[in-house]
């Protein structure tokens, strides 16, 4: 079964940190739309530096829609072929991060 937890790998010439960095970024515009406690409260990711990838959980609309401008961010920033992105079953995400 899958969730809304969503795996997001990225090609070998896009550092991990610039990514997390934009996650970031996407956290701040979602502080503009919902507010930092909410922001604070219902986004978790998880960092996976030897798989290359950002795990984020979601599963709540605050959530979904960092997930949303992510994917955006991301797509302006490096481009279609830099990361992919999908669904993954939520034990296998363990989100561990809050936003900051």
């Amino acid at each position: 079964m899958t969730t809304g937890v969503y795996r997001f790998t990225f090609d070998k010439d896009i550092a991990l940190t610039d990514a997390e960095a934009t996650l970031h970024l996407a956290m701040i515009a979602a502080e503009g739309l919902f507010g930092n406690a909410i922001v604070r409260m219902d986004v978790s990711f998880a960092a996976d530096q030897a798989g290359r990838s950002l795990s984020v959980d979601g599963t709540t609309p605050v959530g979904a829609a960092v997930v949303r401008m992510f994917t955006s961010l991301m797509l302006r920033e490096f481009g279609e072929d830099a990361f992919t992105v999908r669904r993954v079953k939520a034990s296998s995400a363990e989100p561990t991060a809050a936003a900051a």
